[in-house]
This record gives C-alpha cells, sequence and structure tokens, in this order.
C-alpha cells in the first residue's frame, strides 16, 4: 500500500465512504427548512440516545426523582442518520448542528437555548440546585471531571470508534493510536474510582452522568463490541462504578428516552410525560 500524500489544497470527497458520510459535511448551516415541534412544558429537548443524548435524559430524570417538578420535559428524536440536525429550526437552536439541543421556556418571553451535552447538565443542575457541588473545592474538582469527559470523549468516539467501527477500511495506525488513549483514559478513571465511590468525590454529581454513557458503556462491553479487544474487564473499579449507576431507576430511564433501537422494551422514541414509559412494550 503506497503511504498517502496530502494534496496542496484539501478537496471534500462526497464518496469518502464510512457510516456517517452522508450527514458530514465542511459546512455549517441548514439543509432545509424545518421548524422544531413544542410540547407543554418549559423543557424542550431535542435528541437522540446516543452517549451525549443519555447524559441529560438521565439528569432531567434524576431531577424528577428528587421531586424537581420544574424539571418535567418534553424529549423530541432528532434522527441524525437522516440529517434532521440540519433543519432550520434545529440550526437556530444549535448553529452546530448536534445532539442534544435545550430550549428553556420557563420564562416564555425570553427563551433560553443551550447546546452542547457538558453545558446542558451544567445549566439544569444549577437551575435547580442538584448535582453540582457548591463548595468551591468540591464544585471545582465536579467541573474539572465534567470538562475532562468533554475533551477526552472524542478520541472515544469521533477517534477509536470510527476507525474500528465505521471506517470503510481498517488501518493499524489510527486504531492503535486511538486505543492506547482510550486504555489510558480508562485507566485514569480506573484509578480514580479505585479511591472514591463517584468520578468527583464521595457525591454522585453531572460528572458522573456525563462520563458514565460513553466510558460505563464501553467498561460494560456495550460500545463498538470492543470489549474484548480492549481488554475492558481489566478496570475493575470502572466496572464498579458502572454496574452501580446502570442500577438507578432514573438512569434506567433516561437510557430509553429518544432511542430506536435495541430491545423494544428499552426504546421510547419520544417521551412527553412520566407515563409514556408505563406504555413500553414488556421486556424480551
Amino acid at each position: 500500500m503506497s503511504p498517502y500524500t496530502p494534496p496542496a489544497v484539501w478537496q471534500w470527497n462526497r464518496e469518502n465512504g464510512g457510516k456517517f458520510a452522508s450527514i458530514n459535511r465542511p459546512i455549517s448551516g441548514a439543509t432545509h427548512e424545518k421548524a422544531l415541534p413544542v410540547g407543554k412544558h418549559p423543557l424542550q429537548l431535542y435528541s437522540l440516545a446516543t452517549p451525549n443524548g443519555v447524559k441529560v435524559t438521565v439528569l432531567l430524570e434524576e431531577l424528577l426523582a428528587l421531586g424537581h417538578a420544574g424539571a418535567e420535559y418534553d424529549a423530541w428524536l432528532v434522527p441524525i442518520q437522516e440529517g434532521a440536525q440540519f433543519g432550520s429550526g434545529f440550526v437556530a437552536l444549535n448553529p452546530n448542528s448536534k445532539i442534544p439541543a435545550l430550549l428553556d421556556c420557563s420564562d416564555a418571553a425570553r427563551p433560553v437555548r443551550v447546546f452542547e451535552s457538558g453545558a446542558i447538565l451544567l445549566y439544569l443542575a444549577e437551575k435547580f440546585g442538584a448535582f453540582v457541588p457548591t463548595e468551591p473545592g468540591a464544585r471545582a474538582e465536579c467541573l474539572s471531571w465534567l470538562f475532562w469527559q468533554m475533551g477526552s470523549a472524542p478520541f472515544l468516539g469521533g477517534g477509536f470508534g470510527h476507525f474500528y467501527a465505521y471506517a470503510p477500511e481498517k488501518f493499524e495506525y489510527p486504531i492503535d493510536r486511538f486505543a492506547m488513549e482510550v486504555k489510558r483514559q480508562m485507566d485514569v478513571l480506573d484509578k480514580r474510582l479505585a479511591e472514591h465511590a463517584f468520578i468527583a468525590g464521595s457525591d454522585y454529581t453531572i460528572a458522573d452522568m456525563a462520563i458514565w454513557p460513553w466510558y460505563g458503556a464501553l467498561a460494560k462491553g456495550q460500545l463498538y463490541e470492543a470489549g474484548e479487544f480492549l481488554q475492558v474487564h481489566t478496570y475493575t473499579h470502572v466496572l464498579r462504578w458502572a454496574e452501580q449507576i446502570a442500577q438507578r431507576p432514573a438512569v434506567q430511564r433516561g437510557r430509553k428516552v429518544n432511542r430506536t433501537w435495541g430491545d423494544p422494551a428499552s426504546q421510547l422514541p419520544e417521551r412527553h410525560d412520566a407515563s409514556d414509559f408505563d406504555k413500553l412494550a414488556p421486556a424480551a
């Protein structure tokens, strides 16, 4: 195989292959006119149950479990493989055209848009005064791990996940490079969790909710079918933490929202009321 020599000027190849080639492009903005639906609750979520989407639905369900009635929400499905994130309404909400995106209409005269999953977690945690510490040192620890996830997950998703699972051709160098980094990240988490019950310390916080959908799923062998390849069973403290969080009822509910694949009992494509969970098919 001859080595690749980059051209003097990069050109977009629309037929570059790969699972997500049809929705990736080097320009931003809307491709079509499409208004966003709006439900009855102040919080309107537009998302899909990818790891980034699950972060937010888990937090919302945890807030409701604590008794925060104001956290009731409508969750609208955004099928990204169909390019729904490039509709004009969604682009107005998130110019970056990525899920999840939130519209807070608590003040109807001044609705607040929030995009990027970490920003949404922090916004909601502060709005309801839950799952983020107020003591300066504890808060700094929580936010440090929250932003660790923001910077680290692209190596797991767009890096390792893409080249290992989705790229049209497999090449040793990118898979080896990103596998090494993902294992380093898992080691960081494992050492942290060897000494603490949760990521930020003794309390369950938005740091756990941000990290768990990615690294918890990886530890449990649910991401990219890469468990054996990465030997995830060796990260015993991450596994303990991942299973502990997976047992939380609010987490189990949050994982189902905006999900359209897997066991029918785990799929709630849209969520507009807590009673919607009662309508799911029985577990297989």
